[in-house]
């Protein structure tokens, strides 16, 4: 069987309204850089490696009423993208990437967003609920701050992976900030 949907994948370098259009998809922060003037902000993420979440200045706002505005405790959180058609690109209806849910949240935040030229609508992101395994992630929290070497540590993440929680805000956060403790040793 020849899987269609592979055929019609975007070839970007960035994720896309095409990548989210047909169903929303949950991405994990693993690393934030700073771009451009036109795309300040690359939300590199462990999902889609080589293609960054660009979000617009719209969505960089929900994220900093959000997070606040330290982009470096933004790595290991999530985000939940969908396709909204209505987006516009001057008066045509492009289409574009919008933020549903984020990780780190506790209740649904409402933020008011310049929709035209004096004019403010409501925003709302929805929190993502965590349904991980706790002795899972526990056992991979362990694993990785245990490890002594660099070696451990791709051990204590390939480990974290046959357990389900690789992806996981905290493993990803951890596996970061071990690493850099054990490169500065």
């Amino acid at each position: 069987m020849i899987d269609m949907s592979k055929t019609t994948e975007p070839d970007s370098s960035q994720l896309n309204f095409d990548d989210v259009a047909a169903a929303p998809m949950t991405i994990t922060i693993t690393e934030v850089k700073q771009g451009p003037p036109d795309q300040p902000v690359h939300l590199h993420n462990a999902e889609h490696e080589g293609r960054p979440y660009k979000p617009g200045k719209s969505m960089r706002r929900v994220l900093i009423a959000a997070w606040g505005t330290d982009a470096a405790k933004y790595v290991g959180r999530r985000i939940e993208l969908y396709g909204d058609p209505t987006i516009r690109f001057g008066k045509d209806a492009v289409g574009g990437i919008r933020i549903r849910a984020l990780s780190h949240i506790d209740k649904p935040l409402t933020v008011a967003l310049t929709v035209t030229r004096g004019q403010r609508k409501p925003f709302t992101v929805e929190p993502i609920k965590d349904t991980t395994d706790p002795t899972k992630l526990a056992e991979a929290l362990k694993d990785i701050t245990n490890a002594g070497s660099i070696e451990a540590l791709k051990t204590a993440w390939a480990l974290a992976e046959k357990r389900g929680v690789q992806k996981h805000p905290d493993v990803i956060a951890a596996t970061n900030k071990r690493k850099a403790e054990l490169e500065s040793a």
